[in-house]
């Protein structure tokens, strides 16, 4: 076997510099650049979220909701319960006077459309995102326990969600609030997750079926994890996704919800400020009047597709199939 050399090259500054030269491993291969570190799911979906124009509107538009919900005096100085009987509802409204009070006129007792256009943003935002977390926390926790355990666990929780599942959402949330003579936005949250938890829980189940299948969870299982790590360490973030999706289109589901009930006469009280209070009112006169009904209808047409449209971004993001 030959053996190696060395052979020597002057640099610029007449400096010598050896190389090894040679057959049997003698070439230092110059280092590369390092690879890159793998993303997690969550950067890899954002990532790709970001560059959906889908995303942006959508995450623009509810943005501007929750600043408008928390914020709503940085809008309107109005009170939206105020009346002015001196501004007739038949007239137009002005549309050039921007943020004005008269910007969309007036109701049947004066008081501003466009104050109660903006303090009802508050009210539904609440409910939605306050349904949202508790049927997300309750019925993923139902639906993990009824994946994960199976048998007559399984079985016993299944049944009381089909049993709930059976019950018409917004006839069962027209029951449940007829019981209470005062009915505030807690009540309304209250009424429609008590009903509306069971999608979120059958979606649940299944991606804990799936995933407790899974090669890492067979090795956490073989190396003495308990049952509390591999739910909540090893489950629940490859079972998430889905129901994240779910939950952020039912939001919009819910907001519509209330609206019909307080539409109907059975969700919040006349002193609260609801789009869908503004729209019975404005039914009345819906001939000789429509922008009573057109304004409230189209920022709440314009609120719940604002979150279908994220919904349907985040299922795109999160399921590779569809990528």
């Amino acid at each position: 076997m030959p053996e190696n050399t060395v052979k020597s090259q002057k640099t610029g500054s007449g400096t010598a510099v050896e190389k090894p030269t040679g057959v049997v491993g003698a070439t230092v291969a110059e280092a590369g650049p390092a690879p890159d570190k793998p993303r997690s799911l969550a950067a890899d979906a954002w990532a790709d979220l970001i560059r959906r124009p889908l995303f942006v509107i959508s995450a623009v538009l509810i943005v501007f909701l929750l600043v408008m919900t928390a914020f709503p005096s940085l809008f309107s100085s109005t009170d939206p319960t105020a009346g002015d009987l001196s501004q007739h509802f038949l007239d137009k409204p002005e549309l050039g006077h921007l943020f004005q009070p008269d910007w969309f006129g007036y109701d049947n007792q004066g008081r501003s459309i466009y104050a109660r256009v903006v303090y009802g943003t508050r009210v539904s935002i609440l409910v939605g995102v306050g349904v949202t977390l508790l049927v997300t926390v309750f019925g993923g926790l139902i639906g993990m326990l009824a994946g994960y355990f199976g048998g007559i666990w399984d079985t016993l929780l299944s049944r009381i969600t089909d049993v709930f599942f059976g019950i018409p959402f917004i006839l069962g949330a027209m029951v449940v609030l007829n019981a209470f003579s005062e009915r505030t936005v807690w009540t309304v949250i209250g009424a429609l997750a008590f009903l509306g938890w069971t999608a979120l829980a059958r979606v649940m189940r299944g991606a804990v079926i799936t995933a407790k299948h899974a090669d890492y969870v067979v090795a956490a299982r073989a190396l003495g994890a308990g049952t509390g790590r591999i739910l909540f360490k090893h489950i629940l973030p490859n079972a998430i996704a889905p129901v994240i999706v779910v939950a952020t289109i039912q939001l919009g589901v819910y907001i519509v919800a209330e609206s019909t009930l307080s539409f109907l006469g059975l969700g919040l009280g006349t002193n609260e400020v609801s789009w869908g209070g503004d729209i019975d009112t404005a039914t009345d006169h819906i001939r000789n009047a429509p922008h009573l009904l057109f304004f409230p209808a189209g920022m709440l047409s314009l609120t719940v597709l604002a979150f279908i449209m994220l919904g349907d971004a985040v299922r795109e993001a999160l399921d590779p199939k569809l990528r």
